[in-house]
């Protein structure tokens, strides 16, 4: 039987034999968009349930009347419901919508770039791809992160199985409280800084990078990194305006 005649059989809305066989015919388009959208947080046969609920979705939707193809009609429903799915339900903490969608348009072009490369492009790089500034690439990838957050049964060490689950450290004395106004008044001074000031100053000491290496991610110099943290630094100390 013909994909248009299944569709005249189908009853709008409702369960039954022909909406179950073209749900059977078209579920590996449903797999193929899924596996653009796989991550090391996501599996692929969870993309795969999602990518279904629009596939059936597109089905319940379409009419052959329409003019259209039933697979141009499917795929911008199946897209919809993965992205639906990442920008509702994927985060870890509250991020603005247009934030999630720029943060997940940045992560693919990554991912993509870097199968192309064979490298990890740099930010420069996917800004030039994707025909945005470097500030833009630069706050998607900090939303990026924000996305999944970690397990606190997950080992203390990060990829140690056999270190301390995260929860056992939670609750215990904390020689740091000593300096809490200090490292309040700190960051408030921190946030007042420009953006790529307060990035290099958290890569250098957030991720104890090199200056090459935090060149390496915002896309610049060495020689502007070093400037950047001077500028911060001095900005900090209330030797210059923030």
């Amino acid at each position: 039987m013909t994909t248009e005649e299944l569709f005249n059989r189908k009853r709008p809305g409702a369960p039954g034999p022909a909406r179950d066989e073209l749900a059977r015919r078209f579920l590996p388009l449903a797999r193929k968009l899924a596996a653009r959208y796989t991550n090391p947080n996501e599996p692929l046969e969870d993309l795969v349930q999602v990518a279904s609920l629009g596939l059936l979705r597109a089905i319940d939707r379409y009419s052959p009347e329409r003019g259209t193809s039933f697979h141009s009609f499917a795929v911008p429903t199946i897209v919809g419901e993965l992205k639906r799915h990442f920008r509702d339900t994927g985060w870890s903490v509250h991020v603005p919508r247009d934030a999630k969608e720029l943060a997940l348009r940045v992560d693919r072009a990554s991912r993509e770039m870097t199968e192309r490369l064979g490298r990890s492009p740099q930010v420069d790089e996917l800004a030039q791809f994707l025909e945005l500034s470097v500030e833009a690439v630069l706050g998607a990838l900090e939303a990026v992160n924000a996305h999944f957050g970690t397990s606190l049964d997950a080992p203390a060490g990060g990829s140690d199985a056999d270190g301390a689950p995260l929860v056992e450290l939670l609750g215990s004395d904390d020689d740091r409280l000593a300096f809490a106004d200090t490292a309040l008044d700190l960051a408030a001074g921190i946030r007042r800084l420009p953006y790529l000031e307060r990035r290099a100053l958290s890569l250098r000491f957030g991720e104890d990078l090199k200056q090459t290496e935090i060149a390496e991610r915002l896309g610049c110099s060495q020689m502007q990194v070093s400037r950047l943290l001077a500028r911060a630094t001095r900005r900090l100390a209330g030797d210059d305006e923030v």
